[in-house]
């Protein structure tokens, strides 16, 4: 039978979330509806609230269940996901979000498609876009399951309801919602979760939580020490490449700043891991045999993925679990409205917009990504429901924004000049192929190659890093090769069918450092501060950069002078060369 309260106490929760996300909305500067406003809050999150929802880029929904999961089943030193995206967070403010944010991008695709062309990007926002949609779809069923446990409550009711109020309030405020409400999520995970421990802790049922008495620590056996490696890679660097990140990094005041949220976020995903992990411990000093659990004893794999909720509901009393219920419940929205946005964004910038059309206006750009919210939400709902192996899908995703999009963004940010879409594609390839290799057991997917170490269906050897490695040379080798073979002339430029070596439209060339003295040197200037249609339509600017009015002026009174004396305009000289855009 349903539970009253509980259903009662959820409605409150999701009525203060859905609240604060309409308010947040109307902070949106009124009959501004421009990319940078709606998808990236105008480049205006403060200091505090830039904190809480930097943090709720990977605390969320999964982040604490799977945390008091890996606790109960495999002990603390297998719970690798705090300390693993927490050093994400730390190398990403390192080496990548003063560089992302000082370009003035909108999305982490732009610096992607600005040096491998628009089809390429589109490309690699597969990947990208599944995890996301992977991801939010996999938070929500676990929602579902979570309150079909505690409150008896359907399901299928609580996920649609849940994605609902989510898709509801991102549509209404975009980006300016998901951060105000990311602060109010986050309270209710802390005070909710450690509202419970002390009871949790005092229950009668619950043994010593000594160490020496039940082993909550566990250990790492030699033979899977490459396997651990491995998976503490994947989480460190695969948790960088991520528009939910970037899209906290992008909409900071300053390219300072967002180092500075990078850090202190890094922190607060430790800090916010210490209820589940404690929790988990509570569980596993629990004979869960003698108290009023009904369900089969050991626990099987579907019960512990419901640990957390479980330990609420049978150690803890009704008023107290209704508190922990309700943060469980905002972690969830805390995960899946920010990954709705992400994608979407993406989508209507870097697929609509830079590929399909180059010319459409802000107001379209800001529909499309509306709709985009829309059908997001309603494919990870659909998923969530009917996809039994939703985490195998995000698992599989995850380990492919890994080999594939870290190695080509960290080379289009630190080393441009070495990469080119001949290299990006061949890299591409090789991840997605050296990948998919190895198998996924969650799918049913067998392995291809059966690498050093397999043992009873798992691969321990690690290749998830190894298809790094091999992608990031092959995208190297392949580029340094392109570019050899076409500059000295063993291939003619006819056969540059990218067009990005040396068959090059002079559309594409980019106005470098000033060249000379006088006029020329005013109009190069003026090049670099602002940007041509032709580069804009090609997706090649930097949207974020304001163009400069008076060197737009002074360049278009030179022109217009040397017109009227019949004197041609010099040729801008280029030190660097752009791709063409539209060859891929």
């Amino acid at each position: 039978m349903i539970n009253i309260a509980g259903v009662v106490s959820i409605v409150l929760f999701y009525v203060l979330i859905l609240a604060v996300g309409i308010w947040a909305g109307r902070k949106k500067e009124h009959g501004n509806d421009s990319e940078e406003e709606v998808m990236l809050a105008g480049r205006s999150i403060g200091l505090f609230v830039g904190i809480f929802t930097m943090t709720a880029t990977w605390v969320g929904g999964g982040y604490i269940n799977g945390t008091a999961e890996a606790i109960y089943t495999s002990g603390l030193v297998w719970c690798q996901a705090p300390f693993g995206y927490a050093l994400s967070l730390v190398f990403g403010g390192i080496f990548f979000a003063n560089e992302m944010r000082r370009q003035g991008y909108i999305t982490m695709l732009d610096p992607l498609q600005d040096n491998f062309g628009e089809r390429m990007g589109g490309l690699l926002f597969l990947p990208a876009l599944c995890g996301e949609v992977f991801w939010a779809a996999g938070i929500l069923a676990a929602l579902g399951a979570t309150l079909s446990v505690i409150i008896d409550m359907d399901h299928r009711t609580s996920v649609i309801f849940s994605s609902c109020i989510a898709v509801f309030y991102t549509l209404f405020g975009g980006l300016y919602s998901v951060a105000y409400t990311d602060v109010i999520q986050l309270f209710c995970i802390f005070i909710g979760l450690w509202m419970c421990i002390p009871f949790a802790m005092m229950d009668e049922h619950v043994g010593s939580l000594s160490p020496s008495v039940v082993d909550w620590i566990g250990e790492v056996d030699e033979s899977q020490r490459w396997f651990y490696i491995d998976y503490g890679l994947l989480l460190i660097f695969g948790g960088i490449p991520w528009q939910v990140y970037f899209q906290r990094v992008l909409s900071s005041k300053t390219a300072a700043r967002a180092q500075i949220l990078s850090y202190v976020a890094a922190a607060g995903c430790i800090l916010m891991a210490i209820p589940p992990v404690l929790i988990g411990a509570i569980a596993k000093a629990t004979p869960w045999n003698e108290t009023n659990y009904k369900g089969p004893w050991p626990l099987t794999e579907q019960e512990t993925s419901m640990i957390l909720p479980m330990v609420l509901q049978h150690l803890t009393p009704d008023f107290v679990s209704f508190f922990g219920l309700g943060a469980v419940s905002a972690a969830v929205m805390s995960s899946a409205d920010s990954s709705v946005l992400s994608a979407s964004s993406m989508f209507a910038r870097n697929v609509y917009k830079l590929i399909f059309r180059q010319r459409a206006s802000e107001m379209e750009i800001i529909w499309v990504m509306r709709v985009s919210i829309i059908i997001v939400g309603i494919l990870s709902t659909i998923m969530a429901l009917t996809i039994p192996s939703i985490y195998g899908l995000w698992s599989m995703c995850s380990d492919l924004v890994y080999c594939i999009l870290f190695p080509q963004l960290l080379m289009v940010v630190h080393f441009k000049h070495h990469c080119n879409t001949y290299g990006s594609l061949s890299a591409y390839i090789v991840a997605f192929f050296v990948r998919l290799s190895g198998g996924e057991p969650l799918l049913g997917l067998p392995p291809l190659i059966k690498y050093p170490g397999y043992k009873d269906g798992q691969q321990l050897f690690p290749f998830r890093t190894m298809a790094m490695i091999m992608s990031l040379l092959t995208l190297i080798g392949v580029s340094w090769f392109t570019k050899w073979i076409f500059e000295t002339g063993r291939l003619a430029p006819g056969y540059d069918y990218f067009r990005c070596v040396v068959n090059i439209p002079e559309d594409v060339e980019r106005v470098g450092e000033p060249a000379g003295e006088g006029e020329l040197a005013m109009m190069n200037t003026a090049a670099q501060k602002s940007y041509s249609a032709v580069d804009e339509r090609n997706g090649r600017i930097n949207p974020a950069l304001e163009p400069d009015d008076e060197m737009d002026a002074a360049a278009e009174a030179i022109t217009a002078r040397r017109q009227s004396a019949n004197q041609p305009p010099p040729v801008a000289g280029s030190d660097r060369l752009r791709q063409d855009q539209t060859a891929f």
